[in-house]
């Protein structure tokens, strides 16, 4: 009889034991989906939390085409994709209005490298979160783009935009690399004069892309003053055009300049009739979306 109550005794241990760490299993897997909600909350508060401001059109189609949105945008005239569509904006990219940023609390305002000189002091000032993105060249844009989507977890829209870019890009450089290219001359014009761009530059960049040969290279500046005695013992076949703001403006100046000043017409470019006036959209100082259409462009003009 002792020996039965003393098994009964065990059995009910064995049972209590069960149950406890039964129990322990179960709050155990309790916590862990807890936790896992509680992570799934915190990360989508902290994609939530991203207020991005695009502190140039560029970037602003970058960010659609990665799929990213933004709280801001800079003023401009050109169609900005529907995600940006009553959003507030930030006045002119080359110079926004610091108040405006500021009271937008951004996380993150992306502008680009070229505008850093004059705008980082500013930024500084108020304790805005700011990057200066590169996008001098084409390859240097690239890498930015690749980088956003790493840093927003958009790899695969990256990695998707690069390659389509990079395809017509290679494809571009194949038909040029089988052909003799033309010397050219590059000048950028803003109002009131006009600069000369080196292979260093965006421009020169897509020139040497496009098989041409930039008289100016071998510089390690971007742009140069202009000295024409110089320009036109380089000898161009072709010149190109391009205008930093007011467009319209620029080429008046250009037909002014090569009207008056009589070296122009020595020139054997100006004589025939090799003279081009870029357009700004495809052609701005830094490396945009609309490389392949640049490019396509450039082949017209090189090898007709």
């Amino acid at each position: 009889m002792q020996k039965n109550w003393k098994c009964w005794l065990l059995m009910m241990a064995l049972m209590s034991l069960l149950l406890v760490v039964a129990g322990c299993n179960d709050g155990d897997k309790r916590e862990e989906k807890e936790t896992s909600a509680e992570e799934q909350l915190s990360k989508t508060a902290e994609e939530n939390e991203q207020r991005i401001i695009a502190g140039t059109v560029v970037i602003a189609e970058i960010l659609d085409k990665l799929d990213i949105d933004a709280i801001a945008v800079p003023e401009t005239e050109k169609t900005l994709a529907k995600r940006f569509d009553g959003l507030p904006t930030i006045g002119n990219a080359m110079e926004p209005d610091m108040e405006i940023v500021k009271s937008l609390n951004p996380t993150d305002v992306l502008s680009v490298s070229t505008l850093e000189y004059d705008l980082q002091d500013k930024f500084e000032q108020l304790k805005i979160p700011v990057d200066f993105l590169n996008f001098q060249s084409v390859d240097a844009m690239l890498s930015e783009i690749r980088t956003l989507g790493e840093r927003y977890d958009r790899v695969a829209q990256a990695d998707e935009l690069v390659n389509g870019l990079q395809k017509n890009i290679d494809a571009v450089q194949t038909v040029a690399g089988n052909k003799k290219g033309p010397r050219v001359l590059i000048l950028l014009g803003i109002p009131g004069s006009y600069l000369v761009a080196t292979e260093n530059s965006y421009a020169g960049d897509l020139v040497k892309r496009a098989g041409g040969i930039n008289v100016m290279e071998g510089q390690d500046a971007e742009y140069l003053s202009s000295n024409t005695e110089y320009l036109h013992n380089s000898n161009p076949d072709i010149i190109l055009r391009l205008s930093h703001g007011m467009p319209d403006e620029v080429v008046k100046m250009f037909d002014e300049e090569f009207k008056t000043n009589d070296i122009w017409k020595h020139f054997d470019a100006v004589k025939n009739g090799k003279v081009y006036d870029l357009e700004e959209e495809l052609f701005g100082t830094t490396a945009s979306l609309k490389v392949p259409q640049a490019l396509g462009r450039l082949m017209e003009i090189f090898y007709r």
